[in-house]
């Protein structure tokens, strides 16, 4: 009985200094990530857990695929795919603060009867989940997504977010950023691409890695025309001189 005693007044001991530690590693990961998002709110991003997953990825597949990523300012890309990410892939990037409740709903009901899932990531929630997390739909993750959503909108800004993103995308097997895509697949640099050029660009993101912009399917065409009306709806004055 003395050994059960002594063996449970050592648990009673060890659990204060587990909840201890346990207190200090969350509130240290808090803050170290905080000072993660500040610090990259001025320097390049010149790795991302996608790029690794995807070396990874491919040479386990046996795959050689030469890694493409050059990190350019956002005055040096071309306005005209600023306007077209932000008119494929978040129309009120501009307005929202992080998240667009209205196509997260929409998608949720229409999920219900879609076998082929709907997303309503906005260009925020992309870039949090590119810069600092890893693909996956686990309730953790997209937890974590949030978070880092919050973050980014609060410590950044809209210009900020954008450069980024537009750095960071995958934009064909082993090509991320802008950049290194308008060299891959127009020889031209970001800053001259050109807006049919910008639209097909736009128009890949949801599948880069299977399509194409120099030889565009029917369904790119099509996604390329809903991006027009979309810019045509939302107007030039909806775009900040500098975006």
């Amino acid at each position: 009985m003395g050994y059960i005693r002594n063996g449970f007044a050592k648990t009673k001991n060890i659990l204060p200094r587990l909840k201890k530690v346990a207190l200090i590693s969350f509130f240290g990961s808090l803050i170290a990530s905080v000072l993660f998002v500040v610090v990259l709110k001025w320097f390049p991003v010149y790795i991302t857990p996608l790029v690794l997953l995807r070396a990874s990825e491919y040479a386990l597949d046996g795959k050689w695929v030469s890694i493409q990523k050059d990190w350019v300012s956002l005055e040096e890309i071309s306005p005209h795919l600023r306007k077209a990410v932000i008119a494929s892939e978040d129309p009120k990037f501009l307005s929202h603060s992080g998240f667009d409740f209205e196509a997260i709903a929409k998608a949720i009901e229409a999920n219900k009867r879609r076998k082929v899932k709907m997303g309503a990531s906005t260009i925020s929630q992309q870039t949090a989940k590119n810069v600092f997390l890893y693909p996956s739909r686990t309730f953790i993750r997209k937890g974590l997504e949030a978070y880092f959503t919050v973050l980014i909108e609060n410590i950044w800004d809209k210009r900020r977010i954008l450069e980024v993103y537009l750095n960071v995308i995958e934009l064909g097997p082993g090509i991320y950023g802008a950049e290194a895509a308008a060299q891959h697949y127009f020889q031209k640099s970001a800053r001259n691409l050109a807006q049919g050029e910008a639209q097909l660009f736009a128009a890949i993101l949801p599948n880069p890695r299977k399509w194409n912009p120099k030889r565009p399917t029917n369904f790119v065409l099509r996604r390329r025309n809903f991006i027009k009306r979309n810019l045509a709806l939302l107007g030039n004055s909806y775009f900040k001189p500098t975006m």
